[in-house]
């Protein structure tokens, strides 16, 4: 698709400075997003090996170059060429293909360690990529899916005029700080899940991560609930929209706690390469909310109907979810007798038995 129809999408119209700009910006970005994908794939090769911390600090470098770059570059300082626009989408480009650099070097240091013969003994490239697309579609179709759910939300809620969507876009990006959190207990219980393996492993790291990201959102979202007008007059000074907004907040405190615990649960699935149920519950939510969300809209709730939409997929979802991971990990309480008998597995014949079934209960996740 030619650059000016992308841009159309976004600022409207084929004419005026706005639009020109706008293809500029993504005549750069548009080809340096390989550099985004690149830069994606060797940090999550980091977290699979437990080294978050390594992606932080290419991250805060490549925000760092971006943040020096930008005035050099837009406004053409000390010599450089004045670019505009299209200087900031290449001061990310910069700043992104710096970060990647240093992530290979630092990846080849790593990979450097693995022996030669460990490396021979591993499955085929084939093999591999089988299993990398196997995994990751879904985790891309549950992404896009999202992006779809999000901009049908932004077409109902136009319906109402500026002061509802201005609110609705701020209190968006407000509690994305909150989901966000939830994200980091997602990724970290994806990470144990699949170095630990074993169902009551996954079964207590899931429920320990349902726990601490519910009790963040809960927190997060009641301080929302309780100051969100003053949350909103940090970002506009339209008494409307801030109003708009401090209803928004107080309505969506139960869809901050069941999203919590639906992104928490899946870092269960991811870790044990059950993607595909992630992909099923957003694809559950879609069906649910979307309809919902235009049908309560046009009652007498008007825009609130869209935040009760969300709130209802949101915990369609969160029962799915619910069902997968008990499914998935034995449905039993941690310590329970599963959990015990690889303890007790000493001496006796009896024992032993319970050994064996301590045993069989901690399967490879991945085999689920």
């Amino acid at each position: 698709m030619p650059g000016g129809r992308v841009a159309t999408l976004f600022v409207g119209g084929g004419h005026g400075d706005l639009h020109g700009l706008a293809v500029g910006f993504l005549a750069v970005s548009f080809p340096g997003m390989v550099v985004f994908f690149a830069q994606n794939v060797v940090d999550g090769l980091f977290k699979g090996t437990g080294d978050t911390r390594t992606p932080m600090r290419t991250a805060l470098l490549a925000n760092g170059c971006v943040l020096v770059l930008d005035p050099l570059l837009i406004y053409g300082v000390g010599g450089l060429p004045r670019l505009g626009v299209q200087g900031a989408a290449l001061a990310t480009l910069v700043g992104r293909a710096v970060a990647l650099a240093v992530g290979v070097l630092l990846l080849r240091r790593t990979l450097g360690r693995v022996r030669g013969d460990q490396v021979a003994d591993g499955p085929s490239t084939a093999a591999v990529l089988r299993r990398v697309l196997r995994i990751g579609l879904p985790v891309s179709g549950d992404f896009v899916l999202r992006m779809g759910m999000s901009a049908a939300l932004v077409g109902v809620v136009a319906g109402f005029g500026a002061g509802p969507l201005a609110a609705y876009g701020i209190g968006a990006k407000v509690m994305l700080l909150v989901t966000m959190s939830c994200y980091a207990f997602r990724q970290a219980t994806a990470i144990l899940t699949a170095r630990a393996g074993g169902r009551s492993t996954a079964r207590l790291l899931g429920r320990q991560s349902l726990l601490l990201a519910s009790t963040t959102a809960c927190g997060m979202g009641l301080l929302l609930a309780l100051g969100g007008r003053r949350v909103m007059r940090l970002f506009t000074a339209d008494p409307a929209v801030a109003e708009a907004g401090a209803v928004f907040f107080r309505c969506l405190l139960p869809y901050l706690v069941l999203l919590a615990g639906v992104v928490a649960l899946g870092g269960v699935f991811t870790g044990a390469g059950r993607t595909r149920a992630l992909f099923t519950v957003t694809a559950l939510g879609a069906c649910v909310q979307i309809p919902l969300a235009y049908g309560l809209s046009a009652t007498s709730l008007g825009v609130q109907g869209v935040w009760l939409a969300m709130i209802l997929a949101t915990g369609a979802q969160y029962g799915v979810t619910w069902a997968f991971f008990r499914r998935l990990t034995g449905g039993r309480a941690p310590g329970g007798d599963g959990d015990r008998a690889a303890g007790d597995a000493e001496g006796t014949g009896e024992a032993g038995e319970r050994r064996d079934a301590g045993a069989e209960d901690a399967v490879d996740v991945h085999k689920w």
